[in-house]
């Protein structure tokens, strides 16, 4: 995605983490938070601890260079647990398929997985520490110069973001 904005393939990036080697300009967006996820069909103990969920279970990664993925690896090292069993995917919707199909369990964001928590597909696992908070943030390029029909999204948004959130993501506050 930074990529692509880089290369002004795209006028606007979604993102978690702001990118390091890039000036841009930011719409703070909804808090992002992550939780340790898994299928139902794994039985964990009420208050689980992440050393044994990542000694009974393989942890499923987003592929380097993703927000989420920096995320968990932080939460990792921080916590100084070691990975034993591992799988790589290439997208948020792949790791939610892999928990479904019962492969692992993952940090995910909570954005992307509300109706499969409602349909009870999904769990959350309660951990200490979790859920881990950071901030979604649309970014453009620093100084770019939008189609017209780019500045009308961004007015927009930044006009209409409180309601926004109000009307569509008032569910989002029920996790903590």
């Amino acid at each position: 995605m930074i990529e692509s904005l880089e290369k002004n393939i795209v006028d606007f990036a979604l993102v978690s983490i702001l990118p390091k080697r890039l000036r841009v300009d930011r719409i703070d967006l909804l808090q992002n938070k992550l939780f340790w996820v898994s299928s139902p069909k794994l039985k964990f103990k009420s208050r689980s601890s992440a050393k044994s969920i990542v000694e009974s279970t393989p942890l499923i990664y987003r592929e380097a260079g993703s927000g989420t993925r920096q995320i968990m690896e932080h939460y990792i090292t921080r916590n100084r647990l070691t990975i034993q069993k591992k799988l790589e995917l290439t997208s948020n919707e792949a790791v939610k398929q892999a928990i479904l199909a019962g492969l692992g369990s993952s940090i995910m964001p909570l954005i992307g997985i509300r109706n499969e928590l409602n349909l009870g597909q999904l769990q959350i696992i309660p951990i200490k520490g979790l859920p881990i908070k950071s901030q979604w943030q649309l970014i453009s390029l620093y100084g770019k110069k939008f189609s017209p029909v780019a500045q009308a999204f961004s007015t927009y948004l930044q006009k209409e973001k409180a309601k926004i959130i109000r009307d569509r993501f008032s569910w989002y506050e029920d996790y903590s």
